[in-house]
């Protein structure tokens, strides 16, 4: 296993990694602007009027893209010792 292949694994993580991650953390965010900007609007300033619809929404996405998630990860992970007898020599 030479540098590149270290680099090449490397890069192929965090790419999975921040497309398993972008749903949940962009829902998660939208949600939670429009609830600051509400919060602002109104002068309310409880944290647990945010917290609620961020956890409805993370779940909701789960739902809608949680398999896609896993299939994405399990594809790496098996290319990944698909590959291993090559990247040991």
């Amino acid at each position: 296993m030479n540098i590149a292949d270290v680099i090449t694994i490397g890069r192929e993580a965090l790419i999975i990694t921040m497309m398993i991650g972008a749903p949940l953390l962009g829902g998660t965010l939208l949600v939670g602007v429009i609830i600051g900007i509400l919060q602002a609007a109104t002068s309310i300033q409880e944290m647990t009027l945010s917290f609620i619809p961020k956890l409805i929404v993370l779940v909701a996405t789960l739902f809608l893209f949680g398999g896609w998630q896993i299939l994405t990860l399990i594809e790496y992970f098996q290319g990944l010792l698909a590959n291993l007898p090559t990247y040991l020599q």
